[in-house]
C-alpha cells in the first residue's frame, strides 16, 4: 500500500535521533517533533517501550505505525535498515490489535479508566501479599488468590510481563486473553487461565486497606484500588505494520520455540 504522507518520530536516544536525521535527509519524510502535519503513516524509531508510548499517543487517530528498532529487544519493531524503506513499507503486512479497557475503583471511591495494549496488572504495594477474588462475566471463579499480583494479557502482550510471570504465549489471532498470577502462594498449583476475548474480568481486592494493591494498565498506574474491571475495547483498533517476511504472528510463533 502506498502512503501519501509519512511522518517520523524518534526516541531521545542518540541512536534513534541519528536514524531520524538520516531518514529525513534521505527520503524527505516529515519530522513529527518539529512539523505539524497529519500523516497517514507513522515511522517510529526506538525500542518496544517507545513504541508502546506511541501506540497510546496515536491510538485515537488510528494511524498505522511502522516501527524500526533502535532499542534493545524490538519485539514490536522491524529491523532498522535505511535502504529500500519505501518498498518495505509498501509491502508491509498489517497486524490489528484491540486494547484492554481498565476501570479501576479506588478505596476512596474514585473511578479511573485507562487503556492497555500489553496487559493490566494488579500488584501489591507493601510487603504483605495481596488477596484477590476473581470474577468472570459476573460469576466467581476463584474466591481468593493469595499472591504478589495478577495480570490479564493480550496476545500482543503475552511475550512481555505475562511470559516472565510464567504465562503462555498466545498467537495474535487466537481470540483469547491470559489471566496469569504473579508469585501465587495460595492456591499453589494454580497457573492461571485462558479466557475468551469477550470475557469481562473483575478482580476484587480483599482487605484492600490492610493489603493495598495498585492497578497498572501498561504504564498507567492507579494506587490503592478496591476493584478492577477489564474487558477488550473493540471500538478501538491499533494497526502495526511489519515486514512481509517477519510479521507479528510469525514472531509470536517463533518465540514459543526459542531456547
Amino acid at each position: 500500500m502506498a502512503y501519501s504522507s509519512i511522518g517520523i518520530i524518534a526516541d531521545d536516544t542518540k541512536r534513534a535521533q541519528k536514524a531520524l536525521s538520516s531518514l529525513v535527509k534521505r527520503y524527505g519524510y516529515s519530522n513529527l517533533a518539529t512539523e505539524k502535519i497529519k500523516p497517514d503513516l507513522i515511522i517510529a524509531l526506538g525500542g518496544d517501550g517507545f513504541m508502546l508510548h506511541m501506540l497510546h499517543r496515536y491510538m485515537e487517530r488510528n494511524i498505522p505505525i511502522y516501527g524500526m528498532n533502535c532499542g534493545t529487544v524490538g519485539f514490536l519493531m522491524n529491523e532498522y535498515r535505511q535502504g529500500g524503506l519505501p518498498l518495505r513499507i509498501e509491502a508491509a503486512k498489517a497486524a490489528h490489535i484491540h486494547p484492554l479497557k481498565m476501570k479501576a475503583r479506588t478505596i476512596g471511591g474514585e473511578t479511573i479508566t485507562a487503556l492497555a495494549i500489553n496487559e493490566v496488572s494488579l500488584l501489591r504495594e507493601t510487603s504483605q501479599t495481596a488477596r484477590i477474588r476473581i470474577k468472570i462475566d459476573g460469576a466467581v471463579r476463584m474466591e481468593e488468590v493469595v499472591c504478589d499480583g495478577i495480570l490479564l494479557a493480550t496476545p500482543a502482550g503475552s511475550t512481555a510481563y505475562n511470559l516472565s510471570a510464567g504465562g503462555p504465549i498466545m498467537p495474535l489471532e487466537s481470540g483469547i486473553l491470559a489471566l496469569t498470577p504473579i508469585s501465587a502462594f495460595r492456591p499453589r498449583r494454580w497457573k492461571g487461565a485462558l479466557l475468551p476475548r469477550q470475557a469481562v474480568v473483575r478482580l476484587e481486592v480483599l482487605e484492600s486497606k490492610k493489603r493495598p494493591v495498585s492497578a497498572v494498565a501498561d504504564f498507567i498506574e492507579v494506587r490503592d484500588v478496591s476493584s478492577v474491571e477489564v474487558r477488550e475495547d473493540t471500538a478501538r483498533k491499533i494497526t502495526l505494520l511489519f515486514d512481509s517476511d517477519h510479521g507479528l504472528e510469525e514472531r509470536i510463533i517463533r518465540e514459543q520455540f526459542a531456547g
